[in-house]
């Protein structure tokens, strides 16, 4: 029986791994061993970025929603334990949206938690 080598599935996957490091610096898009390692990087750095991603949206939203209460003279803390008290669920990317678009809409909001607080 005749031997078998593995050149097409090596040169398939030798390929696949070039064509993920596409665009690299220097060597990295030209040789399997460094592009490997290459890959490899920045397929860690993509896990590590899907995490940072969720932290650095809800910082902003807590920035945004901040700044918009400060603005109607309330500091975020209390705002948002107001709204608690108030009954009001609505998660900080919407409160961010209202405080970016709708500035008498997040106002409105802003006394319903000041009413709240003062019960």
């Amino acid at each position: 029986m005749a031997r078998v080598k593995g050149a097409m599935m090596t040169r398939k996957r030798r390929n696949k791994v070039l064509k993920l490091a596409k665009g690299y610096f220097g060597s990295k898009h030209k040789l399997f061993k460094t592009a490997k390692e290459a890959v490899m990087k920045s397929g860690n750095y993509a896990y590590i970025g899907r995490k940072q991603k969720k932290r650095d949206f809800r910082r902003l939203w807590i920035t945004r929603i901040s700044a918009a209460s400060k603005i109607n003279g309330m500091n975020y803390s209390t705002f948002m334990n107001g709204l608690k008290k108030a009954g009001i669920q609505m998660n900080r990317k919407m409160l961010a949206e209202l405080a970016v678009n709708d500035a008498a809409g997040f106002a409105a909001l802003v006394e319903q938690s000041k009413a709240a607080l003062s019960k």
